[in-house]
C-alpha cells in the first residue's frame, strides 16, 4: 500500500466504504461505475467507463486488497472503494517464457489449473485463483500439452467459496451480510 493511502487512512479512519463503483472484468481492465451503470444492473450487464489512465491504474494496483469477509477493494486515500468482480479477483496473463503475470504486472507461481464447464481455465497461484485472459489460451493450451499444468475439473460456480471471494460486494452489502 502507498505511503500517502496510510497517510490518510491515519488523518481520516472512519470515511464510510463505496460500493458499487469500481469492476473488474475477465480480461484485468478496470471500469468505473456512475450512477446510470450500476442502475442499468449488475456490473456483469452494464460495465460502465473503460480506465485508460495509466497512473490511474497503477495507483489502483498497488492499493488492491481483500479484506476478511473476501470482499476485494481498492484502498483510495481513506476510502475503501470495493470490487465488482467480472469473475475472479486476479487475471493471468501468460508469457512466451511460460511464465504468469497478474493484470497489475506482478509475476506469480502456479500451483493448480482448473477447468470449468464453459472451457475458461483457472490458475490457483501464491496470489491466489485467477481467470487466465482469452488472449493466452494458446500458450495455455502449450503448458498442457507439455504436461506442465493438468487441469482439474471445477464449475465456476463454486469458485467464490473454494477460493473464498466475493464477486459482487455491494449485492452482499444490499443482502446484509
Amino acid at each position: 500500500m502507498d505511503d500517502i493511502v496510510k497517510a490518510a487512512l491515519a488523518k481520516w479512519p472512519n470515511v464510510p466504504h463505496c460500493h458499487g463503483w469500481l469492476g473488474l472484468d475477465a480480461r484485468g481492465q478496470w471500469y468505473m461505475r456512475d450512477d446510470r451503470a450500476q442502475a442499468a444492473g449488475p456490473f456483469a450487464r452494464s460495465k460502465g467507463s473503460l480506465l485508460r489512465h495509466d497512473k490511474l491504474i497503477a495507483f489502483i494496483h498497488r492499493n488492491y486488497a481483500a479484506d476478511d469477509q473476501g470482499q476485494w477493494f481498492f484502498q483510495n486515500g481513506p476510502q475503501r472503494v470495493y470490487v465488482e468482480l467480472e469473475n475472479t479477483p486476479w487475471v493471468w496473463r501468460l508469457q512466451p517464457d511460460g511464465s504468469v503475470q497478474a493484470h497489475d504486472g506482478e509475476p506469480v507461481t502456479v500451483r493448480a489449473s482448473l477447468l470449468d464447464e464453459e472451457g475458461r481455465l483457472y490458475l490457483d497461484t501464491d496470489r491466489g485463483v485467477g481467470l487466465v485472459h482469452t488472449a493466452d489460451m494458446a500458450l495455455a493450451a502449450d503448458a498442457v500439452e507439455a504436461g506442465r499444468w493438468q487441469p482439474q475439473a471445477v464449475r465456476a460456480d463454486d469458485l467464490p467459496t473454494r477460493f473464498g471471494f466475493v464477486r459482487s460486494p455491494e449485492a452482499m452489502k444490499k443482502a446484509g451480510q
